[in-house]
């Protein structure tokens, strides 16, 4: 095969550079920089690309999924192929990153965010970004970067609505100021409002802009605002973020809980009606789970993911133990198919 020949750097990012706010010195910086992204779904995935053509040297991907086709409809970075293998959504933005941008570093994860590996996948980043699904996850986000004093943009999107804020430890209000507790009550998702990609586009472009304004040095154009906006009704508001909540309990008392890993749940999934197993540090061998699962279903697999079908229930396992369980949101009927087909 023909060896490509690497882009000229200049060339490349030449409309970038002359847009004086970033120009030659800023873009270097942008080639210098380390940015993780928490997540690489609709959000996630929109903010990768938009960071990796900007040319942001080090992109750490960090997400616990694989594609599918409902994610096709506004997830950029796969195509039918990736959801037809189940790719892992790290793994599948890595490879798609390299073909439009081979000279930047990707460093894929193919895994979920915990406690106990949040200093392990979170550490030696200039910004963290994030590109979840859930407000447990976001507390853990949160948390870290509290507790380390590394910036970090939370963004969310569903149905026409979306929402994003830039969190400089010690500097602006943190997400815990904002939202003291979990949200209760009903939560519309993308499995129960749908979701529009323009939503998701407009707010990721937000948030890719505050990344690159931090990794510039731009910091007095950084937003100090919860910024909300709903794309179909054009509705716009802004909460203030400028300053921290003295009684806070991340960023004032500094009690991270989230990070001590108390009260961690499993978690239904966006887009569809499943529960994840948090199993660690137990390889599986997909060829001999594969061998003792036929006689009881359909079972692929390939090097990243196996899959297995039981009706009413599907089953994702991951090479470290973990699985997803589609078909419920009981945790307790979860648990009891993994330990009947994986063991306890």
């Amino acid at each position: 095969m023909e060896q490509v020949q690497p882009l000229d750097f200049a060339e490349r990012y030449s409309r970038q550079i002359l847009f004086p706010p970033i120009g030659a010195e800023g873009q270097k910086q942008l080639a210098a920089a380390r940015v993780a992204i928490v997540g690489c779904g609709a959000t996630g995935s929109a903010l990768a690309s938009l960071l990796a053509r900007a040319g942001v040297g080090y992109l750490r991907i960090i997400d616990r999924d694989y594609v599918e086709p409902s994610n096709l409809q506004r997830q950029v970075l796969f195509d039918e192929p990736d959801a037809a293998e189940s790719l892992p959504k790290a793994i599948a933005a890595a490879r798609k990153i390299k073909a439009f941008n081979s000279e930047i570093t990707i460093e894929p994860h193919a895994t979920d965010l915990t406690p106990q590996n949040a200093e392990e996948l979170l550490s030696g980043v200039a910004v963290l970004l994030d590109g979840t699904d859930n407000f447990e996850t976001r507390y853990l986000i949160n948390d870290f970067a509290i507790s380390q004093g590394v910036p970090w943009i939370y963004t969310a999107a569903v149905a026409s609505y979306a929402v994003t804020m830039t969190v400089i430890p010690g500097e602006t209000a943190c997400l815990a100021c904002i939202f003291p507790d979990s949200p209760r009550g009903l939560i519309e998702t993308c499995d129960t409002a749908g979701i529009l990609n323009t939503s998701v586009n407009i707010i990721s472009s937000i948030a890719c802009t505050e990344t690159i304004k931090l990794l510039v040095n731009a910091r007095g154009k950084l937003r100090r605002t919860l910024l909300s906006y709903d794309v179909w009704t054009n509705d716009f508001a802004e909460i203030s973020t400028a300053k921290p909540r003295a009684a806070c309990r991340a960023c004032g008392q500094r009690d991270f809980v989230h990070l001590a890993g108390e009260g961690r749940p499993h978690i239904t999934l966006c887009g569809r009606n499943s529960v994840q197993i948090h199993e660690r540090e137990r390889p599986i061998d997909f060829d001999e789970v594969t061998r003792r699962l036929t006689p009881h279903g359909p079972v692929r697999h390939n090097d990243y993911v196996l899959k297995f079908w039981r009706e009413p229930y599907e089953m994702t396992l991951f090479p470290d133990g973990r699985a997803i369980i589609k078909g419920t949101t009981d945790t307790a009927v979860a648990r009891s198919l993994y330990a009947r087909y994986v063991g306890s």
